[in-house]
């Protein structure tokens, strides 16, 4: 865990958000649904910076799930062309604050047009080290273990080989620690196949609010909970 040198309060290495509630905005505010993940965007990029300058290294965001093609065809249209955009146009500000962009992706169903863009955004940050945002698009976790497990099978390692640590090494992202924290928005209180394999020993902090209403204030109100905890790992 990193220290804020501001406060000098013990915060995740790692941040999980689960953004939820989007669309529950767009229908409280009398606006689209298509704003109101416009809007969701918007204060992702202002809560991860926050983090970032709180003293956090990473933070995964659940921006679209393997389960979340079944929604409404128009919603998931503007979703996927909100997130081309974003990708085309905010490498120049990412790479400013010396941040590394990666995307957890099963690829599945994502466009090629799509794909080209976040490769792109990937390999003009890569070598960025202040700190790292994983975006989580077309993301199952369930998906991600079953994607590790055929690397696995396609590597031809006998079964008596096969350990948590192996598995571990063949999942999106191997490289990134797993999540210390995660905060799941709207007032849901479950993970929804996020980061399944990672989340093990991960706290879980849940707020009411709506994502795009989710402020600075009320992520320095969790950051200060998990400061205060002891983290037992099974012990």
């Amino acid at each position: 865990m990193a220290v804020s040198k501001e406060d000098k309060l013990i915060v995740p290495e790692h941040l999980g958000l689960i953004l939820d509630g989007n669309r529950r905005w767009s229908k409280a505010n009398g606006v689209s649904v298509d704003e109101g993940h416009r809007q969701g965007y918007e204060n992702l990029k202002v809560i991860s910076k926050a983090a970032f300058d709180m003293g956090v290294k990473y933070v995964s965001a659940y921006v679209f799930s393997t389960e979340n093609w079944r929604r409404d065809p128009q919603e998931v249209k503007d979703i996927m062309s909100l997130s081309y955009w974003a990708f085309r146009n905010e490498v120049k500000a990412i790479n400013k604050a010396g941040t590394r962009l990666r995307v957890l992706t099963a690829r599945h169903k994502l466009s090629p047009k799509l794909l080209k863009a976040i490769e792109a955004a990937e390999q003009a940050t890569k070598n960025n080290t202040n700190s790292t945002i994983l975006l989580c698009l077309d993301y199952g976790g369930q998906q991600e273990i079953v994607d590790a497990v055929k690397k696995i099978n396609d590597s031809n390692i006998d079964s008596k080989d096969i350990t948590a640590e192996l598995i571990s090494a063949n999942l999106y992202a191997p490289d990134v620690p797993p999540p210390d924290l995660i905060i799941r928005t709207s007032g849901e209180q479950r993970l929804s196949n996020f980061l399944t394999w990672q989340s093990v020993y991960s706290e879980l902090m849940f707020e009411d609010k709506n994502w795009p209403d989710f402020s600075v204030k009320d992520l320095s109100l969790l950051l200060n909970k998990y400061s205060s905890l002891q983290r037992r790992y099974g012990k």
